[in-house]
């Protein structure tokens, strides 16, 4: 790396090296020195911005996820939305989530965070962006907003991760399609709450 280059394109070549050496050597061989040697510049250049291996880490981390950050679809309705995120994560996203919750268990255990932690959706804009594919789908009618808990709205991703992490390996699609009509979209479809009735049911006799 030529030390000529200065600011956010210095910056972005690190912030490269070091995701790179943390896919290649993992959180318990990851090191400074590594970085410097693999990204070709000078311990004062990398300690300059980031003092310790740990604040490199959870750099270079948020420095790939708001790189590669999916555009989220619009299809017009809440199952081609979901399924084409999924198919999308599914083709593009082994190593990064592999990468995250397998190279960095380290990391966590020494730092005492968890993965949720290093995603961390507001600096990613993911959050706000999943949101608004939920919000097209409520004021759409296809799904009740009331139904729709934090840890529902994540589900689908949660169980593509499972398997990434289970696998090794990008999920066949009737594994997608099966994640969002048999477990997802019956959840955020159900038509009677605990202890009451919905459309089309109603008391025995």
């Amino acid at each position: 790396m030529s030390e000529r280059r200065r600011g956010a394109a210095l910056e972005k070549a690190l912030l490269d090296a070091a995701w790179e050496e943390l896919a290649a050597s993992g959180y318990a061989r990851f090191t400074m020195d590594a970085v410097v040697r693999r990204a070709a510049t000078s311990p004062n250049v990398l300690y300059r911005r980031w003092s310790d291996r740990n604040e490199l880490v959870r750099a270079a981390v948020l420095h790939v996820l708001k790189e590669h950050v999916l555009d989220v679809p619009d299809t017009g309705s809440l199952r081609e939305d979901v399924l084409t995120l999924l198919r999308e994560i599914n083709a593009t996203r082994l190593q990064l989530v592999t990468v995250m919750s397998v190279q960095l268990a380290g990391y966590h255990q020494e730092t005492g965070t968890n993965p949720a932690d290093l995603r961390d959706p507001l600096a990613t804009g993911r959050s706000k962006a999943v949101d608004a594919l939920f919000d097209r789908a409520a004021d759409r009618g296809e799904i009740d907003p009331e139904l729709l808990t934090e840890r529902i709205k994540s589900l689908p991703f949660d169980l593509l991760r499972h398997e990434f992490l289970t696998t090794y390996a990008p999920a066949p699609d009737q594994v997608l399609t099966e994640i969002v009509d048999t477990i997802f979209l019956p959840l955020v479809h159900a038509r009677s709450r605990p202890g009451g009735f919905g459309p089309g049911s109603g008391p025995a006799g």
